[in-house]
């Protein structure tokens, strides 16, 4: 699944979200779909990783838990083989104010120029029909455990940090960001579980 704006790193995605509406004085989930298409699976992990991250963004209360629910819809239906993603009207109905999405983006920019400098094609079959797959299984599990980490300090942000690295990877076809995010989740899982005993 390719995305219809043939992004192909985290910059090229920002532009994409950029090009939105700017008329609005909200933006919601949808206009950020729209933006990115509703065939890409790896631009939508990569948006709901950011979104989880962001300063302003991120920080909302029920937003990772938002962002969770994008990102389980979407891994379950790639499962199921879906050409394009459907998502319910509550979700893309969700919005934020356009200063603050605004706000986050510029703040994102910055360190956006620096990754995509580490960003490049490494271990490509990581990222083909079988690769795709596992990761979609990988991000089914992150969704399921995000809504519970917004009680657990910081470990919604390793999930968002995850996504994130998981969206790289698919959209660059770098196999090494794709092991990174599935170590990182592993790692925050651990974190989580050393927190509850």
């Amino acid at each position: 699944m390719h995305n219809r704006n043939e992004d192909s790193n985290l910059m090229d995605l920002i532009s994409s979200i950029e090009q939105m509406e700017q008329e609005a004085s909200r933006v919601s989930v949808d206009d950020v779909v729209h933006a990115v298409g509703r065939r890409s699976f790896g631009p939508l992990l990569l948006v709901a990783g950011l979104i989880t991250l962001a300063p302003i963004i991120g920080d909302i209360p029920g937003m990772p838990t938002l962002m969770a629910a994008l990102v389980l819809l979407v891994s379950v239906q790639l499962l199921a083989g879906s050409e394009a993603f459907w998502l319910p009207r509550w979700l893309l109905k969700r919005s934020l104010s356009r200063q603050k999405f605004d706000k986050a983006i510029q703040v994102m920019k910055k360190p956006a120029r620096l990754i995509d400098g580490l960003l490049r094609v490494r271990l490509p079959w990581l990222t083909g029909y079988i690769g795709i797959r596992v990761t979609a299984v990988v991000c089914l599990l992150i969704a399921l455990a995000m809504p519970p980490m917004e009680f657990i300090p910081f470990s919604a942000n390793g999930a968002g940090l995850a996504l994130t690295l998981l969206g790289l990877g698919l959209v660059a076809r770098d196999g090494i960001a794709l092991l990174l995010g599935f170590a990182l989740f592993g790692a925050t899982c651990t974190f989580i579980t050393m927190s509850l005993i």
